[in-house]
């Protein structure tokens, strides 16, 4: 496994990602699953180098998939907690990025309720030359990437388990359903899909999926992303789909009925899964709210549900990319 062609010294954000960036992470990604499934579970790629996991908000998914993986390279750890941190008595969360600095971290995985503030650390990790990659552990309604690169990942490799690449989503019909509104996953999601060549149906109420949401996609992927209110023509033919949590910590305005009438219009369950593919797969980036956006008996359903898959490849693709970055040039 090497870093050479890899240049990019943060992750924030999937928007600008280049196909052989994608392709970089699937395949460093799929050579640390390997390491994972051996007897040691563990190689020296990040030794000496520290990794700050500064979470401003709660976790549990993407929080203990970055310290295993930081773990598995045998990195050194800083755990962030805020409420036993200096902020309660005033600090500025850059001054504590600062801190950290300070400390010899060499990577920050920073997750903020706000947009921007990993962005924001990058730009004065930068300005200061620390030599500090920043990672974006998702930020308010803007991005999540490496939630957006573990489901690329878990989908192409339910495609070709040996090779997955980026190329054999070409034309594939994918449909993300739920909470678009509030869902940094759902555009991070957009962003991987739409560059790889496939068809992306949104599928949720006018509430939770305005009209105006195409306009985060470039004019070039306006002919590959469907908005629909209905679920029926978003699964029909579908090769996989992607439900989403409703984020009810978010929704500042009453913008659903009731959970029951949601699970009647857009709930994700066996029988309507014979409008898709006879194939089809389902993923859920968690955590599930079991009867609401999918039914219980189809998320443990190993047929249909990738669920599971996608938290194991979360601790390799999480790995390809604290070590892609750990070792830029």
């Amino acid at each position: 496994m090497t870093a050479t062609s890899w240049t990019r010294k943060h992750i924030i954000s999937l928007e600008d990602f280049s196909i052989e960036e994608y392709n970089t992470v699937l395949t460093t990604a799929s050579s640390f699953k390997d390491v994972l499934q051996s007897r040691t579970k563990k190689v020296p790629a990040l030794q000496g180098q520290v990794v700050a996991n500064m979470f401003f908000e709660p976790s549990t998914r993407t929080r203990s998939s970055f310290e295993l993986a930081a773990k598995r390279l045998s990195a050194d750890i800083l755990n962030f907690a805020p409420s036993t941190s200096s902020l309660t008595k005033g600090e500025t969360i850059l001054d504590t990025a600062k801190t950290y600095l300070a400390m010899g971290a060499n990577i920050m995985v920073i997750r903020h309720s706000q947009s921007g503030v990993p962005l924001n650390i990058a730009l004065e990790m930068d300005r200061l030359q620390s030599g500090v990659s920043i990672f974006n552990g998702g930020d308010g309604l803007h991005q999540h990437p490496s939630q957006g690169l573990l489901d690329l990942f878990t989908i192409c490799s339910s495609l070709e388990s040996k090779n997955p690449q980026i190329s054999l989503l070409k034309d594939k019909k994918i449909a993300i359903v739920g909470d678009i509104l509030h869902s940094r996953v759902a555009r991070s999601n957009i962003n991987s899909l739409l560059a790889s060549g496939a068809q992306v149906h949104l599928a949720s109420s006018p509430t939770l999926l305005p009209s105006l949401f195409a306009d985060i996609v470039e004019d070039k992927y306006k002919d590959r992303l469907f908005l629909h209110w209905h679920l029926k023509p978003a699964l029909e033919n579908a090769d996989f789909v992607m439900t989403l949590r409703l984020q009810k910590e978010r929704m500042t305005d009453y913008l659903l009925p009731s959970l029951r009438e949601y699970h009647q219009l857009f709930g994700i369950t066996l029988d309507r899964l014979q409008w898709c593919k006879p194939e089809v797969k389902v993923l859920h980036p968690g955590p599930v709210n079991r009867g609401v956006e999918i039914s219980s008996e189809l998320m443990d359903d190993p047929n249909y549900s990738l669920i599971s898959d996608q938290v194991t490849n979360g601790v390799a693709v999480r790995m390809a990319l604290l070590y892609l970055i750990g070792n830029s040039k």
